[in-house]
């Protein structure tokens, strides 16, 4: 739910639900006209909502260490056990294609002048998904196994109310001169 309206955010934002609209709602003259910087509490939200919902590190209940093994991944073999990593490994590729598009300016170079524009756009992208899977792996090597109640404080308790307050507060922001990052209004 709170990935869902830190998502809503960046569609205020750019007052589209086009991709391609949401990437050329953050070309500027520099990274500072990415949206991370003004929605940076929902982009940390959404990251962090993120790796939850890939089921990695710290985040991972079914698979604590009390469990046997790998927790219910024990019952596959073979291509059943493959597949289902596979699949884990997909959703974060996509969080992170997701995260890169909405809030690091997808294809968008970093400084619009040379020698970063004489990189094509497919490199920066990928070199900002591998960021953002660094962080995933970061996240898992560096905070410990949360417990389930802990989780559940943390979304329903701190992700969701800091959401719907950031969504009122980019509304209200938006419909002021200070909001300096087109799109919207």
């Amino acid at each position: 739910i709170a990935m869902g309206f830190a998502l809503v955010t960046v569609l205020m934002a750019a007052g589209s639900l086009n991709l391609s609209a949401i990437v050329e709602g953050q070309a500027g003259a520099s990274f500072l006209s990415w949206y991370f910087l003004p929605l940076f509490p929902m982009f940390i939200v959404y990251l962090v909502s993120g790796v939850a919902e890939t089921n990695r590190a710290p985040f991972d209940v079914a698979e604590g260490e009390s469990e046997i093994v790998a927790g219910f991944h024990v019952e596959y073999s073979g291509m059943g056990f493959a597949i289902f990593f596979l699949a884990e490994y997909a959703n974060m590729i996509l969080i992170s294609a997701l995260t890169a598009t909405m809030f690091l300016g997808g294809w968008l170079p970093p400084f619009d002048f040379a020698p970063f524009t004489w990189i094509p756009g497919i490199c920066w992208l990928v070199l900002k998904i591998a960021l953002v899977l660094f962080t995933f792996l970061w996240f898992r090597a560096t905070f410990p196994r949360y417990r389930y109640d802990q989780i559940m404080r943390l979304g329903w308790k701190v992700f969701i109310p800091l959401t719907i307050v950031w969504l009122v507060v980019v509304g209200l922001w938006m419909r002021t001169p200070l909001w300096l990052w087109g799109g919207g209004s």
